[in-house]
């Protein structure tokens, strides 16, 4: 009895030793976190703040280096609204996106769904299809161009021939095959935590697997939906590497996404006026990104809300 009561005492003063050495923790963090927090901060400020501030003052600018500016107020962007190239891009881009996050979201659900099914050899599958996002955009665009073209061969239709119908699908084809396998991850994490015993209960009650997949286990996984089609459809809007390696623009520049055409501008064009103009063309593209970015989330995260 006295070895309890001499237990529980010792016990009583480790808890209040261990609460108190914790409040000292949470004192000094208080106190010392601006130390813990400028280096992040001055990196932050040097890497991003600054460079993201001076390339918007760039583009109001006429310039040739960082060191021979002049300002011009908005001629630049006049200009890019001007350009045949940059709307064409756009158009272009919007399209992409929008395609390209459709067929992966959904081809990525498919096979989320297919392999939360309880199949064997489940985890090979999972790395076959997620390792294609491990490889480089410029390797990958050599990759498919090599492969699309020795098939529209057969046809007599190189991959830039003609039109850019073949460099626009063949980038489709690219990107779904690069991603598919990252948002199947995201969605197999989400199908994973669907409670079994919901399942159960809605079978038991007669629902058939289509009611299952719209009524229970789509809305029960809309924080994954939100994630993966915020991601597809920056990815399509910033897609840049791919573009160059797999079509390069061509041809005549029909098959440029908006991240090419701005690096054509940019580096492709001579003369002073296009570097100012190329800088113009990227503040626009930094504000389309995340104008589209904020009404998807708005709209995905709703729905989540309302589920």
């Amino acid at each position: 009895m006295l070895k309890t009561k001499a237990l529980a005492r010792k016990s009583v003063i480790i808890s209040k030793q261990y609460i108190e050495g914790h409040s000292m923790v949470g004192k000094s963090i208080k106190k010392w976190w601006p130390v813990f927090l400028l280096p992040t901060a001055v990196a932050f400020a040097i890497g991003f703040v600054w460079p993201f501030i001076w390339g918007i003052y760039l583009s109001f600018c006429k310039f040739t280096t960082v060191k021979n500016v002049k300002f011009i107020g908005f001629s630049n962007y006049s200009k890019v609204f001007a350009d045949p190239t940059f709307s064409h891009a756009f158009w272009l881009t919007v399209l992409f996106a929008f395609l390209s996050s459709v067929l992966i979201n959904i081809l990525a659900f498919a096979i989320a769904l297919a392999l939360t099914r309880g199949l064997k050899g489940t985890n090979v599958f999972r790395t076959i299809f997620f390792m294609p996002n491990l490889i480089g955009g410029i390797v990958l665009g050599y990759i498919w161009q090599t492969l699309l073209n020795g098939l529209l061969s057969k046809w007599g239709q190189p991959l830039l021939a003609l039109s850019a119908f073949n460099g626009f699908w063949g980038m489709i084809i690219l990107l779904c095959w690069q991603q598919i396998g990252y948002m199947m991850i995201i969605y197999i994490a989400g199908l994973n935590n669907i409670s079994g015993d919901l399942i159960e209960a809605a079978e038991i009650d007669g629902a058939t697997p289509a009611q299952i997949l719209f009524k229970i286990k789509i809305p029960m996984i809309m924080p994954s939906i939100t994630i993966c089609t915020f991601l597809t459809l920056t990815n399509g809007f910033k897609m840049f590497d791919q573009n160059l390696s797999l079509t390069g623009g061509e041809p005549a520049k029909q098959s440029q996404l908006l991240a090419l055409n701005i690096y054509d501008t940019f580096y492709a064009r001579s003369g002073a006026q296009w570097k100012g103009i190329g800088q113009a063309k990227a503040v626009v593209f930094f504000l389309i990104v995340v104008i589209i970015a904020l009404i998807q989330l708005r709209a995905t995260t709703s729905r989540e809300v309302q589920q």
